[in-house]
């Protein structure tokens, strides 16, 4: 019976040592009711268009087998410390490896829309149709997805003379406030 009492302190010690611990760290990760913050709501900005839905078929209209215009473009929910306003429009689907369609930046991020068949105001950027300005869907084959890639940023880019998308990507690394993206769908008509 001797040896239990020396047992015994040590386990009584143990338990009112551990939870002696636990409580500090409760009270030192716990902050005062009075000191919570509100939570604060964030917005996404958004890119539509009446056109096509998200996911969507992209009418005849604006690819080669049409008209081959830009699609009415919405811009929703623009950050408000944005600076200017970058979107690039790629086909990840295409044989030869991503397609890039468009690319544009330096639009004023005041613009809630971008008109049917007109280019934004902003500078354009090289396609892999080796020229600027906007080029509709055209797949070789099969039905492939159109990302259009809209990027509000901090900074109004310098001039980068006909950049491309890669070259685009990295002017825009570290001034990116939020990103918006509609994708739609073509298959090249028989």
């Amino acid at each position: 019976m001797k040896h239990w009492v020396p047992v015994v302190f040590v386990l009584i010690f143990l338990i009112i040592g551990c939870n002696s611990i636990k409580e500090n760290a409760v009270e030192k990760t716990d902050e005062p009711k009075n000191n919570e913050k509100n939570p604060v709501e964030v917005v996404s900005m958004k890119l539509t268009s009446p056109a096509f839905r998200h996911n969507g078929d992209m009418p005849p209209e604006y690819t080669c087998d049409g008209s081959n215009v830009l699609p009415e473009l919405n811009i929703e929910n623009v950050p408000e410390k944005a600076k200017s306003l970058a979107l690039i429009m790629d086909d990840p689907d295409a044989p030869s490896g991503t397609w890039v369609h468009w690319v544009v930046w330096n639009i004023p991020p005041t613009a809630k829309k971008i008109e049917k068949g007109a280019e934004p105001q902003g500078m354009q950027g090289k396609t892999s149709f080796g020229r600027p300005g906007y080029g509709g869907p055209c797949p070789p084959i099969g039905r492939h997805r159109y990302f259009h890639k809209l990027y509000a940023l901090d900074a109004v880019l310098p001039d980068l003379k006909r950049p491309t998308k890669a070259q685009m990507e990295k002017a825009m690394q570290g001034h990116i406030l939020a990103k918006a993206e509609l994708i739609g769908t073509y298959q090249k008509k028989k």
